[in-house]
């Protein structure tokens, strides 16, 4: 049995706990492990790779692949540190002028990123006609008048139905400034909506020495321990993407985090059609699992202050977690967190704040064996409110997204999932999977390679269209690390567009399948 690479292991970095599994190819979990987040993310994926490795033994020769899913690059947005500069080009002059790039984000953010912006003739109408040509001489007199920058990223008004100038461009800018200048094309990262779509492929481009120096850190890690396996990134979906691929699309993994968790807590409880809610030490992520997979929110979402379209898991969070701090003099859960400091400032462990896991031990449940210890009448009462106050938004929270039905099952996992009682009002049934408290990892470390495409056409094209989309969106599977002989479409959204001189859709189609075994493809490698 030694013999066989059948293992899988996955990480997930959350803001308190970074979390691993080992489960083998049935799903079996077969070592877990919860280590503190650490400042550098880094050490925190070494002391769990480090911590389930040794919990297999000698079977630690069978891993064959390693999944990551982290928040670092939203991290990175949000304390805005390590992020490169972008020029950013828009085709499609002098249509959409008025609103030039970079619209709406906050000031400071703005200004960190942006080395510069041009306005340029290109761009198409929805049909694909030309709105005006290429301006050729206008992008090369823009790149000559910048100073210093790191990539630039390219929008054209609906390049995804029509990505033949976007491509031109890249060839122009690499053309122009070397073969290596980096360069970022919006077709490759969201769907039509032009500024969303602008921002989205701006901020991936500023995102790339973020991506690398996590990459590097998960191979150096990896190598350390003397692994022969693949890696991965978990993206937004609820899939997998190659290191190359994620390297050069990091704002895909943005909402991995509660997208894993979605997932390993459908897998683990086996519901393929459930709410799922996270509780971790931070925060509450509560989201809706259909047919296995994480349902996808419809809005734009806001990273960072920043509104982008690219697709991410519907989620509702919420600042409810077992190291939320209890006012001991109204009992107010929240808004501040002990985070993964809990194990040391929590009453429960001998700390002086209050939080919501004493308040569930004074409850009654049963934490890591622990009681507390005698407590004056007032902060026992500040403890029950705050139980009871975070129960009531719980239950608000699950039947918001439960659209009234009260049959469906409520799968909670996570570290705190002790927060959330069996009778939830407008809860279904209540289950708690086995290793529930690294359901992130275990969805890390199941995920399928996945892709997507978007085509809008005429709607007597409609088929044409679909076939198109399918088409590529199962080339990005691949290309993200889905075994070219199981990839297979797993949805098909059409939606009407509005404002059009005959009957338009949009059509979005999403592939996945099973990862490529060990020796089928090349293994991803850190430039």
């Amino acid at each position: 049995m030694s013999a066989m690479r059948d293992l899988s292991l996955g990480v997930d970095v959350g803001g308190t706990n970074t979390d691993a599994v080992v489960i083998d190819g049935t799903g079996r979990v077969l070592a877990a492990t919860k280590q503190a987040t650490t400042d550098d993310v880094t050490g925190g994926i070494r002391a769990g790779i480090v911590a389930v490795l040794a919990a297999l033994g000698e079977d630690r020769s069978r891993v064959s692949r390693v999944m990551l899913g982290t928040t670092h690059a939203t991290n990175a947005i949000v304390a805005r540190r390590q992020l490169d500069r972008v020029a950013a080009i828009r085709l499609g002059a002098p249509a959409a002028t008025e609103y030039p790039p970079l619209l709406g984000w906050p000031r400071g953010l703005a200004e960190l990123v942006l080395a510069g912006s041009a306005m340029v003739g290109g761009g198409h109408m929805v049909d694909g006609t030309p709105i005006a040509p290429l301006d050729r001489d206008g992008i090369r007199r823009f790149l000559d008048g910048l100073g210093a920058f790191d990539a630039v990223a390219v929008t054209g008004i609906f390049s995804p139905s029509s990505p033949e100038q976007e491509l031109a461009v890249a060839d122009l800018i690499r053309e122009h400034l070397g073969p290596d200048a980096r360069v970022f094309l919006s077709q490759d990262i969201g769907p039509t909506g032009l500024l969303e779509r602008e921002n989205a492929t701006i901020l991936n481009a500023a995102l790339y020495s973020v991506a690398r120096s996590v990459t590097e850190a998960l191979v150096t890690v990896v190598a350390e321990e003397g692994l022969d396996a693949v890696t991965f990134f978990a993206q937004n979906d609820g899939t997998l993407m190659s290191l190359d691929y994620a390297a050069q699309y990091p704002v895909l993994t943005i909402g991995s985090g509660p997208a894993n968790s979605i997932r390993g807590a459908a897998a683990l409880s086996g519901a393929d059609n459930a709410i799922i809610i996270d509780v971790g030490g931070t925060t509450s992520d509560l989201g809706v699992v259909v047919n296995g997979f994480p349902r996808e929110s419809t809005l734009p979402r806001e990273i960072g202050g920043v509104r982008t379209n690219f697709r991410m898991p519907d989620v509702l969070s919420l600042g409810i977690g077992g190291g939320t701090t209890v006012d001991p003099a109204t009992g107010t859960a929240g808004p501040g967190s002990v985070g993964y400091r809990i194990a040391t400032e929590a009453l429960l462990f001998g700390g002086d704040t209050p939080t919501l896991t004493d308040a569930a031990a004074l409850a009654g449940a049963s934490i890591d064996g622990r009681t507390l210890g005698d407590l004056p009448p007032h902060l026992r009462t500040a403890l029950r409110t705050a139980l009871a106050q975070a129960r009531v938004r719980l239950a608000d929270a699950v039947e918001r997204l439960s659209l009234g039905r009260a049959d469906i099952p409520l799968v909670v996992v996570g570290g705190g999932g002790f927060l959330v009682p069996d009778d939830l009002p407008g809860a279904g049934p209540v289950v708690r999977p086995a290793h529930g408290d690294v359901a992130n990892a275990v969805g890390a470390a199941i995920s399928l390679a996945g892709g997507r495409a978007d085509q809008i056409s005429r709607l007597d094209d409609r088929e044409a269209a679909i076939a198109q989309a399918s088409e590529a969106a199962v080339a990005k599977a691949i290309q993200a690390g889905a075994d070219p002989l199981q990839v297979t479409v797993v949805d098909i959204l059409e939606t009407p567009v509005t404002y059009t001189e005959t009957p338009t859709i949009k059509v979005s189609v999403k592939a996945a399948g099973p990862l490529a075994r060990l020796g089928e493809r090349t293994r991803a490698r850190v430039a």
